[in-house]
């Protein structure tokens, strides 16, 4: 047979079958219309070299994998979709491994664990493992970096447990310094408040911020900045109280340092006359608390912390405020200040920034308290924590008591009627929730000492504007949209683990802090603390 094709264009096919056993030879000829014949070539113009480039492909592919090249080959080209098997196929292999024993897993990790998926992918090409091995062997490296990243986890909260509590080398210098001027320097030792200003102690008149503290920094902070935003300097009475150890160097830094027309008293716990019956409640609520601190430290030996909040909430047993003295009083300042009706409490942690004379005339409503309960960050977002945070709400009578969902009220900037709180008894109702929590095995809240204070005002708390009090500037900086809220808060208070004083702190909040301190006091720069 004889094929010919005009070179002048497709316009005639001549198809001629020759038969070497004839004598003669017939011709067939055949016209065919170049409009069936153009799309014919065209299409194999487009499919041939698609098939090709294919073939190529899957004859690499299936190199290493099959014995013969055109078994692969044909399985592919015939058999479907080879990503669909390769899927199903991983698919079995990964719920083989996800619900696979412990005791796989651990052969696996016994083989050598593999510390990346670049060394177990060529492991597995070279050994020409199948899949279902591949799979058990990255779950086991895949459950081996979790474990080490929970355990940097709880290295990390345990070295910043430890980092916010230290005393730095600093303050405890300031305060031998000062005890050492208090020793030589009469001035250092003389009373506070000067007698002009002793009748402005017990006179309701007088504007009364109360600090429970044994920082003396701190503390110098906290009054400095006060002072420096008043409108009425005249009418503000401090009442610092500290422990035993902090006396002469709080007394002596506050009589080296005079705040004029203001009067600052300074006052140890050991010059208290309490009568007896107080002492024993005192006693007994610091040994109630001390339960609770060996209860939660145990449990943090003892436990291998499968949440990382469960091993946050044991370190919180840790810290010092849940055996502080100075911290538990908080709930007998009625009797710290028998003669006083009406107080602003501060925390020592708290920057002012603006006037605070209209805490004083805040009507409460007849409650005991007034705190900054809404939100300042925004809806469905509460300013500090919310009570399931600090409360055991498996417990019946926390459930039955109490919404898991409600914000909480902040400690740190806070109205206090003294009047009303004597006549609720709110201190005698803090006893009766912890001799409550100790009969039902500690297990009502969170170690500390806010979650009480929750139980015993509750229904005794008046909200009040939340740009007085923004809070929890030691747990993280804030947002670049939320600077302008800083400036316009009347309060800032560094509550968390990162004091301003420590070098921990946050960089680009702790100028807020310094600009507070005195740093060209002589006992300041010999002691080196820096900007």
């Amino acid at each position: 047979m004889k094929f010919y094709i005009s070179t002048t264009g497709i316009k005639r096919v001549t198809i001629s079958t020759t038969n070497s056993s004839a004598k003669g030879s017939t011709v067939a000829t055949r016209r065919v219309n170049r409009r069936a014949v153009f799309p014919v070539v065209l299409l194999l113009s487009i499919v041939l070299p698609f098939l090709f480039v294919r073939i190529a492909f899957l004859v690499l592919e299936s190199a290493s994998a099959c014995n013969s090249s055109l078994d692969c080959i044909g399985w592919r080209l015939l058999g479907g979709s080879e990503t669909s098997l390769l899927r199903e196929e991983l698919t079995r292999a990964l719920v083989e491994a996800r619900e696979g024993h412990d005791t796989n897993d651990g052969d696996y990790r016994r083989e050598g664990s593999t510390e990346s998926f670049d060394v177990l992918v060529n492991e597995m090409t070279m050994n020409q493992q199948d899949i279902k091995t591949f799979a058990f062997r990255t779950k086991a490296m895949l459950s081996m970096m979790e474990l080490k990243v929970q355990s940097a986890r709880e290295q990390e909260s345990i070295n910043w447990h430890f980092a916010s509590h230290g005393v730095p080398k600093s303050l405890h210098c300031l305060c031998l310094k000062l005890a050492e001027e208090y020793a030589v320097n009469a001035m250092a030792r003389s009373h506070l408040p000067p007698p002009e200003y002793v009748s402005r102690l017990t006179d309701p008149s007088f504007h009364h911020v109360v600090l429970l503290t044994d920082n003396v920094l701190a503390a110098s902070v906290v009054i400095s900045s006060t002072v420096q935003h008043s409108t009425n300097l005249e009418k503000l009475v401090f009442h610092i109280v500290t422990d035993k150890k902090t006396y002469i160097p709080m007394n002596a830094w506050f009589a080296i340092n005079p705040i004029k027309s203001a009067a600052v008293e300074v006052k140890g716990l050991h010059q208290y006359d309490w009568s007896h019956e107080v002492n024993v409640r005192v006693k007994e609520m610091l040994e109630i608390h001390r339960l609770i601190w060996s209860h939660y430290n145990d449990n943090l030996r003892n436990a291998n912390f499968q949440q990382e909040d469960a091993h946050g909430r044991s370190l919180e047993a840790l810290t010092p405020s849940c055996l502080s003295l100075l911290n538990h009083l908080r709930i007998y300042i009625p009797e710290l200040f028998p003669d006083l009706n009406k107080i602003v409490f501060l925390d020592e942690d708290v920057v002012v920034q603006h006037d605070m004379s209209s805490l004083w005339e805040l009507d409460l409503n007849k409650k005991v308290v007034g705190a900054v309960v809404d939100s300042w960050c925004g809806d469905n977002c509460c300013p500090g924590k919310k009570y399931k945070d600090y409360l055991n709400f498996s417990h019946p009578i926390i459930s039955s008591n109490f919404d898991h969902d409600r914000c909480v009220w902040l400690y740190g900037v806070n109205v206090f009627d003294l009047e009303a709180w004597r006549r609720v008894k709110i201190t005698a109702n803090y006893h009766r929730w912890l001799k409550q929590n100790l009969n039902f095995g500690m297990e009502l809240w969170q170690p500390g000492a806010h979650p009480p204070a929750l139980l015993a005002f509750e229904g005794q708390v008046h909200p009040i504007d939340p740009s007085w009090h923004v809070g929890g500037l030691g747990y993280r900086p804030p947002q670049a949209h939320n600077i302008k809220m800083l400036g316009d808060a009347a309060v800032l208070h560094f509550s968390g683990p990162a004091k301003p004083w420590l070098d921990i702190g946050f960089p680009e909040l702790r100028s807020l802090w310094n600009r507070h301190v005195n740093f060209s006091d002589k006992f300041i720069r010999k002691c080196r603390i820096m900007g």
